[in-house]
């Protein structure tokens, strides 16, 4: 079984006394728009996407046992401020849902969980580096985040991800082609312009209207396609697994 919640509770109870040790997943993003042509939920399909891969990768490992918790979709999102759509949640509310979580998780012999995350506006992936601090200092957890930010992860990703123009852009309409194609507005996204806009330079206040995102999306999302977004799920998996395996041996 690759889902914690369709396991039963003698089935959890039993995790932590088998061969294989037990790494939790927990796909986190946020419900926001993505342009007039990708998702809402953009951000956890990627998160949960990734995970599913990364635990068929592992399904037969020899020494660990990889499981996806429910997703937390709700995020961080004040730059979505002004569309339709978008479903804020503030610092104090995610930091204490998800330390709750991980506390319960920890107290059943189960610290190893592992944030698996593709929201990057900073207010967000301060508040999960602040939990991981927290489940790990307060609650004695191996919690980790894969930081897709982070320079050592970034670089192996591709161009657009590193200029910061990917908000629906080409990067992340790629990986949503890959895996749920039908949710994208392919005869819309064709004609979308490029919009050089990096929210790596964003504003300490404002949002996507202040930073020159009228319709919610930079980048070129007219040129994604399911092959990219293919490619660039491998590399994901690649890195998840690699923490995975980092976290196993924690």
């Amino acid at each position: 079984m690759t889902y914690f919640a369709d396991l039963s509770s003698p089935q959890v109870g039993a995790l932590s006394d088998g061969p294989r040790v037990p790494v939790l997943l927990l796909p986190l993003g946020a419900v926001e728009p993505h342009g007039p042509h990708a998702p809402l939920g953009t951000d956890p399909l990627i998160s949960r996407g990734m995970c599913e891969r990364a635990a068929a990768r592992l399904a037969a490992d020899d020494d660990v046992r990889v499981l996806i918790l429910p997703e937390i979709p709700y995020g961080v999102t004040r730059f979505a401020a002004g569309f339709a759509g978008g479903i804020h949640v503030g610092e104090e509310t995610l930091h204490a849902l998800l330390v709750d979580v991980g506390a319960a998780l920890i107290g059943q012999r189960l610290p190893r969980i592992l944030l698996v995350n593709n929201h990057f506006e900073p207010a967000h992936l301060v508040t999960l580096r602040r939990a991981v601090e927290t489940l790990n200092f307060a609650y004695a957890g191996h919690v980790a985040l894969l930081d897709l930010v982070r320079r050592r992860h970034a670089q192996r990703l591709t161009e657009e991800f590193r200029s910061g123009e990917c908000h629906a852009g080409r990067y992340e309409t790629s990986l949503v082609l890959a895996d749920r194609p039908e949710l994208v507005d392919q005869a819309v996204m064709r004609e979308l312009p490029h919009v050089p806009v990096s929210l790596a330079s964003a504003p300490s206040d404002g949002g996507f209207v202040e930073m020159g995102m009228a319709d919610a999306y930079c980048g070129k999302p007219a040129e994604a396609t399911a092959e990219e977004g293919e490619e660039t799920f491998s590399v994901l998996t690649d890195l998840l697994v690699e923490a995975i395996r980092e976290l196993a041996r924690a």
